[in-house]
């Protein structure tokens, strides 16, 4: 099968929206898929949009993005149509907007997190947009789900908006958690035998996000908190922030960690595999990848209900969800509970392990994308 990978980014940046454009790409390839990239798609905001922005945002206050206009995705088409070899047999794209207009006879597919109408005052940058910026987002969202022939997303959450706000026939929408963006050679053994060094009275936090305010950073320091007020040793680590932090003499900040390199990789696995729970009471998230990271270290999921999270952590399975308005002290309390029973905390352990073994990785999504796109191609 061979699959031109289109991209507006780089495949080969890690970084790059979480390193997803190039493991996706990567998890296609292993599942013997023959890969023509078509990255750093290149496009201008025309003239007229922006003057359309600047003059929305001066008048009235609004915003638009310099992305979502019918000019840049006409731009993306037009590139994407003179690099798109003939022998191709699938066009697909870890995003909606370069495929919205696209004309080509080839298959058409792309694989995401969200869709627009469900970022729409949810995530930062699609608060307070104009009403036209709205109503072309929408259009150009809508024109991607009717010109694909199938669309992969990384949660139910997704997929039921594409479904319900988009009036998308329901047969064509798959789901595919995304996977871990981190190696994992361990056994059940191996999280049996972690699980036993960390049962010693000490309860380690661990909390990653860059986004400090969104992630529920000041939350996190909150929990750890009352957990401490109730004289349980507890620490917690903190990995994203790049800003100085002032934290309570139990938190510690690693500041941002690279996955690129050595030193990098040494530290995370440090951290993940030290810590009894992940904990991330986020304000807002499309997906989670960290999620599936720590259950490849059998760390049970602390997080809020929004987004895509319930897709990823299973209540009392492999961690536990709060609703937003949830306080510092139900966490706690859920935590304390499982510190002070080993037996099911080790159930919660494995279980997110296994789960992280049988769902969360890229091995299981390539095999169920290029599965999904060979039934649909027969």
């Amino acid at each position: 099968m061979k699959i031109a990978y289109i991209t507006t980014g780089s495949t080969r940046n890690i970084h790059d929206w979480s390193g997803l454009n190039y493991h996706i790409a990567k998890a296609l390839e292993k599942q013997g898929a023959e890969i023509e990239y078509i990255d750093n798609l290149s496009a201008k905001e025309s003239f007229f949009d922006f003057i359309r922005r600047l003059f929305t945002r001066i008048v009235f206050h609004k915003y638009a993005p310099t992305d979502r206009t019918f000019s840049v995705a006409k731009q993306y088409a037009r590139e994407i149509e003179k690099r798109l070899p003939a022998d191709t047999d699938i066009v697909f794209s870890p995003g909606s907007l370069p495929v919205a207009l696209l004309k080509t006879a080839k298959k058409k597919v792309f694989y995401t997190d969200a869709t627009f109408a469900a970022m729409l005052n949810y995530y930062a940058g699609f608060d307070n947009l104009a009403t036209y910026a709205i109503r072309t987002g929408n259009k150009l969202e809508k024109c991607a789900l009717q010109n694909c022939d199938l669309i992969f997303y990384a949660s139910d959450w997704a997929a039921k908006s594409a479904i319900n706000d988009y009036s998308t026939d329901p047969k064509k929408v798959k789901v595919v958690p995304f996977g871990a963006n981190m190696e994992c050679s361990r056994t059940e053994a191996d999280i049996k035998q972690i699980i036993k060094n960390k049962l010693n009275g000490q309860c380690n936090l661990l909390f990653c996000g860059v986004d400090w305010n969104r992630k529920g950073g000041e939350i996190a320091v909150q929990i750890a908190r009352e957990i401490r007020n109730k004289n349980i040793p507890v620490h917690l680590d903190i990995v994203g922030p790049r800003e100085h932090l002032e934290l309570p003499d139990f938190a510690e900040n690693h500041g941002f960690i690279s996955k690129e390199t050595t030193e990098g990789c040494e530290k995370l696995n440090e951290l993940f595999t030290n810590a009894h729970f992940f904990l991330l009471p986020t304000r807002a998230e499309c997906y989670g990848l960290v999620f599936c990271e720590a259950a490849s270290f059998g760390l049970p999921g602390i997080a809020t209900k929004t987004g895509g999270i319930p897709t990823i952590i299973k209540d009392n399975v492999t961690g536990m969800t709060f609703d937003l308005p949830a306080s510092s002290m139900d966490y706690a309390n859920y935590i304390m509970h499982l510190l002070g029973n080993p037996d099911e905390y080790e159930n919660l352990s494995l279980s997110a392990f296994r789960d992280y073994k049988e769902r969360l990785n890229w091995d299981v999504a390539g095999k169920t994308i290029i599965n999904q796109l060979t039934i649909d191609n027969s």
